[in-house]
């Protein structure tokens, strides 16, 4: 039992790192009243939480190099309990994002990659597969359990305990902070290269921005122009997010070019981006990265669906999902099994057309009714393609790199999770928010039955983004205002109409992104295996 007490407290810390976002997801309409705030508001709180992680973890990886790995999980997991109080206590949006978004992703960024550091390092062979199916284990039982809890929770207490009850595992785990293994520092003399942190976080920071605030400002042609010192922003006419998305690009790519000097003048890179010439790893990254954005897309468009349209609330919203998280729990399990009949290429391969197909059966029931069994049936195999391709990638990337750049390949696992995540939010919240913006202004505006007085209100609104609130509130809205009953249905027939297309609209671009994602898994091994040191062999 004594072997196995690091991996029960390193598995804790993955527990509540997964279960915050899944809690935060079901509870949005119930934020949003909370804090007084809008669908948009928390969509970039989902997102900054992950950003923040994504463009952090390759420095939270390489300060786990620097420090020791021991070390740089108990100070990411102190700051990580004290983001989660404040996030429990947060009186309105900006504490909250500060809570949650910032300090507890900061935490994190410690946190992650010193995990699959220390289990590398902690466990040999067969342990270290093992080591690793708990902690895949413990990840998947917290997207099953997170729905369900943070649903329950939130509807007959408040969502503010979840975050509460975090801090209080925090302090349990470090106070048993004896049990955790260490191993040595990096004692080379080598230091943290700040000019890569800053193009790293800084290109991934504009790319996601620009996305995210495309909804408002607009892709090429202006919607809005964001103003600096009393002066509206659109050069030659185009809207900024084009120049934003361009400069990340831009920096991300200087980025690159920085690390292979570097590491020609003999200096320590932040990302030695040597390991990306092996295609076994490109194409683990970039599986995991597409499956990250199609699972951050899923659980931000599926909530607002079952909440805003549908009137759910945060417990039978994460009863709705919980068949995903099941499934996904159940073919993690079956996808280790399958590796001694299967190669990891077909497993995975197997776990994509399981996304496409799930994908496909959701967006069958995004509709005025819920079909439930519809809409559970694709619940379940979208679960259980992520189990599938979550049982394979974490042994494939790390098989395909030595002991020494574990903690490295680790960081680069929570860049692509959170990176996908992150991306996933913006882009699919950005389609939902175009959508019934243009669709409702289009549809009023062509309306006979609405007044000129309405259309004006709706058509001045849209230059800042329709907002996404529940049908319910539209209609409580229009019976304020006293008006007539044939109009007032006009207007939510033709909101709810927007709502739903918009929502369609995201998930046919998940799905056309899970067909894409098949040929990101080209190169992974192709030959049976039963170690992770069977994968650096092959």
């Amino acid at each position: 039992m004594k072997k196995w007490s690091a991996i029960i407290l390193l598995a804790g810390a993955q527990f509540i790192m997964i279960l915050d976002g899944t809690v935060m997801n079901v509870s949005i309409s119930t934020v949003v009243k909370d804090l007084s705030t809008s669908v948009s508001a928390m969509q970039a709180a989902i997102t900054f939480f992950t950003l923040t992680m994504a463009a952090l973890m390759l420095t939270g990886g390489k300060l786990g190099d620097l420090w020791g790995r021991k070390r740089a999980f108990l100070i990411g997991l102190a700051v990580y309990g004290v983001g989660s109080f404040i996030t429990s206590i947060s009186p309105n949006i900006h504490v909250l994002m500060f809570g949650w978004s910032l300090v507890e992703g900061l935490g994190a960024v410690l946190v992650i990659p010193a995990i699959v550091a220390l289990v590398a390092a902690e466990y040999q062979g067969r342990d270290r597969v093992s080591a690793f199916a708990i902690i895949g284990a413990t990840a998947g039982a917290a997207a099953a359990a997170g729905p369900l809890i943070g649903g329950f929770v939130t509807t007959y207490f408040s969502w503010r305990y979840v975050f509460a009850s975090e801090s209080i595992i925090v302090i349990i785990i470090l106070l048993l902070w004896k049990l955790i293994p260490d191993e040595p520092k990096d004692d080379t003399g080598n230091k943290l290269d700040f000019p890569s942190v800053i193009l790293s976080a800084g290109g991934m920071v504009l790319l996601v921005f620009g996305i995210l605030q495309s909804k408002v400002w607009g892709w090429i042609t202006p919607l809005a122009k964001p103003e600096l010192f009393g002066t509206a922003i659109a050069p030659f006419g185009i809207s900024i997010v084009i120049y934003l998305i361009f400069i990340g690009l831009m920096l991300l790519i200087w980025f690159m070019g920085h690390q292979r000097e570097l590491i020609r003048k003999g200096r320590d890179p932040l990302l030695d981006i040597t390991v990306l010439k092996i295609p076994q790893l490109r194409s683990g990254l970039g599986v995991l990265m597409s499956q990250n954005l199609i699972i951050g897309a899923s659980f931000f468009v599926m909530p607002i669906y079952l909440q805003m349209i549908i009137g759910l609330d945060a417990l039978q919203t994460g009863m709705r999902i919980f068949p995903l998280s099941v499934s996904l729990i159940l073919f993690s399990i079956i996808g280790s099994r399958l590796i001694s009949r299967f190669t990891p290429k077909q497993i995975v391969k197997f776990g994509q057309w399981a996304l496409i197909i799930g994908v496909a059966v959701i967006a069958t029931t995004i509709d005025p009714e819920l079909k439930s069994l519809p809409l559970l049936t694709g619940m379940f195999v979208l679960g259980a393609g992520l189990g599938l391709l979550a049982s394979q990638l974490g042994n494939i990337n790390l098989g395909s790199v030595d002991k020494r750049h574990s903690s490295e390949v680790g960081g680069m696992q929570g860049t692509a999770q959170n990176l996908g995540q992150s991306l996933g939010t913006a882009i699919v919240g950005s389609i939902l928010i175009m959508s019934l913006t243009t669709g409702f202004t289009a549809s009023i505006t062509s309306s006979n039955n609405v007044p000129a007085n309405v259309k004006s209100d709706i058509s001045a609104q849209s230059t800042k983004g329709i907002p996404v609130v529940p049908i319910s509130e539209v209609k409580a809205s229009l019976a304020k205002e006293n008006i007539p009953s044939s109009q007032a249905e006009t207007i939510v027939s033709a909101y709810t109409n927007s709502q739903l297309n918009g929502l369609k609209k995201g998930l046919v671009f998940l799905l056309l992104l899970a067909i894409a994602s098949l040929f990101m898994s080209r190169n992974l091994p192709n030959t049976k295996i039963s170690t992770i040191s069977d994968l650096k062999a092959k």
